[in-house]
């Protein structure tokens, strides 16, 4: 019964488990989904949620520079594997 649910936990490209992810890579997945929702909310809901699409992509470029991610320290101490960005 849940033999086709469970494709969605797969990643194509790589043949991985979606929980064989490291940090960099829930980083960006759960920085796209913000950022996407937020959009569709800005624009079925009110665009004062723009503002957090842009809150969303000024942590991502202080991020690149400095190296400091709230989700990257929560993920690290809930103990998934560090990648490269986010050590």
């Amino acid at each position: 019964m849940f033999e086709g649910f469970a494709v969605l936990f797969y990643n194509f490209p790589n043949n991985k488990n979606i929980f064989d992810m490291n940090i960099d890579r829930f980083v960006f997945a759960v920085a796209g989904f913000f950022v996407f929702s937020s959009v569709l909310l800005s624009i079925y809901h009110d665009q004062n949620w723009l503002w957090f699409t842009g809150f969303v992509g000024v942590n991502l470029f202080q991020a690149a520079f400095t190296g400091f991610c709230p989700l990257a320290k929560i993920l690290k101490a809930v103990g998934v594997e560090p990648g490269h960005a986010f050590k």
